[in-house]
C-alpha cells in the first residue's frame, strides 16, 4: 500500500468518525447481545440492545477494531437510536454492497460513504462490517427471531 493509498484511505472523514464513537460500553440490562469477531484482523464488537415497540431504544457498544472498523462503529452509533432491526439489516446489506462497488449508502446512513475509499482493500471490509453485524445479531437476539432487510 503506498502512502498516497493510505492517504486516501485513513481520510479526515473517516478519523472524524473513528474518533467519535457513540454509546461506547455496554448496557447494565440488554435484551440482547451479540459478539462478533474478525479472524483475519482480531478486531471485535459487542452490540447490546433494548427493543421497544420494534425499535431500537437502548444501544452500546464496546469496539476493538482498527480505525476503520471504528469509523464504522462511530456512523452506526450516529444513527442506531430509533430505527428498526430491518432498516439496520438494510445499511448493513447496502454497506457490504458499497464495499464490493455497489452505491453508496443513502440517508439517515450517509456516513457510510466515507468508507467507499476501502473498496480496493478487501482486507479491511470485515472489520468495517463488525459494528454492524453485530447490532443485526443483537436485535435478533432480543427478538427472538431473524431479522430480514427492509425493502
Amino acid at each position: 500500500m503506498s502512502d498516497t493509498d493510505l492517504v486516501q484511505l485513513y481520510s479526515r472523514q473517516i478519523l472524524a468518525l473513528a474518533a467519535d464513537i457513540q454509546h461506547l460500553g455496554r448496557l447494565p440490562a440488554p435484551q440482547g447481545s451479540a459478539y462478533r469477531r474478525s479472524p483475519q484482523c482480531g478486531s471485535s464488537v459487542t452490540a447490546d440492545v433494548v427493543l421497544k415497540d420494534g425499535r431500537i431504544a437502548e444501544f452500546a457498544q464496546e469496539v476493538r477494531a482498527c480505525a476503520l472498523g471504528q469509523a464504522s462503529a462511530g456512523a452506526l452509533g450516529h444513527v442506531v437510536l430509533g430505527k428498526t432491526p430491518q432498516e439496520l439489516a438494510a445499511a448493513r446489506d447496502r454497506l457490504r454492497a458499497m464495499l464490493a462497488g455497489g452505491p453508496e449508502p443513502g440517508a439517515p446512513f450517509d456516513d457510510l460513504r466515507f468508507l467507499a475509499a476501502a473498496r480496493d482493500f478487501p482486507n479491511r471490509h470485515a472489520s468495517i462490517m463488525l459494528a454492524w453485524e453485530a447490532v443485526v445479531a443483537a436485535a435478533e437476539d432480543a427478538a427472538g427471531a431473524p431479522v430480514s432487510a427492509a425493502q
